[in-house]
């Protein structure tokens, strides 16, 4: 045979290999990107779901405490927003949002005359608003999310030095989703009408947390608050 018909032979043979080497190459391909963007939309789909889910919650809480109303939203808000500004990660901020829609669940358990009274509430009576906490943790720990929401909104009443409810957990045994939504809790809470007092403004509310950071509040948590308002951040 003519080398250079030969020669052509041998290119022709060796393209059509790497042709069906790259068709099956490219089959695969299209097979795992099929299979990427199908777990992509479940994923989306149960994120969708357990968004609603939540949501039924919070709402559930609210129609008990008018006072309160949007109260869980504007933390979550907050508390996403600081998240943002420590560089934290997106799986973070969603922990930290999702856990402020809910941070203050366990309230169903709490009587609503006692939630909206107007007064100063009776020693007995504020205990049982620490419970609420806990309460909330063991509505949420039986069901699997991706993040630890119970156990953040157990802690969101821990304070750095021990002094919060309810197990008086100190510094690195909080989580710091749990710290985030603790300054963000105090800030909206604080701003806002209550039963008992009328708003105070944003600005004792930023005092308390920079007089209290690195006693009550985390210091960067604090620190990253404190410039998302100096940088004109809104409730």
């Amino acid at each position: 045979m003519d080398e250079s018909l030969f020669a052509s032979l041998h290119r022709m043979i060796c393209s059509a290999m790497q042709g069906v080497l790259l068709s099956k190459e490219l089959q695969m391909r299209e097979i795992e990107l099929i299979v990427q963007t199908e777990h992509l939309r479940t994923m989306a789909e149960l994120r969708k779901i357990m968004d609603g889910f939540i949501e039924t919650i919070s709402v559930t809480v609210e129609k008990r405490d008018p006072y309160t109303a949007g109260h869980q939203k504007r933390v979550a808000l907050l508390a996403r927003e600081i998240a943002k500004e420590m560089g934290l990660s997106r799986e973070e901020i969603e922990a930290v949002r999702m856990a402020g829609i809910v941070h203050d669940l366990g309230k169903i358990y709490i009587p609503a005359e006692i939630l909206n009274k107007p007064g100063r509430l009776h020693d007995l009576e504020f205990a049982l608003i620490r419970t609420h906490p806990q309460m909330g943790y063991d509505i949420l720990k039986a069901i699997d999310f991706p993040w630890p929401l119970a156990e953040i909104v157990r802690q969101h009443h821990e304070r750095l030095n021990g002094s919060g409810y309810p197990s008086g957990l100190q510094e690195e045994d909080i989580l710091l989703a749990a710290k985030i939504l603790a300054v963000a809790d105090v800030v909206e809470a604080m701003a806002s009408h209550r039963p008992y007092r009328p708003a105070l403004s944003i600005e004792e509310a930023l005092t308390e947390i920079e007089k209290n950071r690195g006693v009550l509040y985390d210091p960067a948590v604090a620190d990253a608050c404190l410039r998302l308002f100096a940088g004109g951040y809104k409730l």
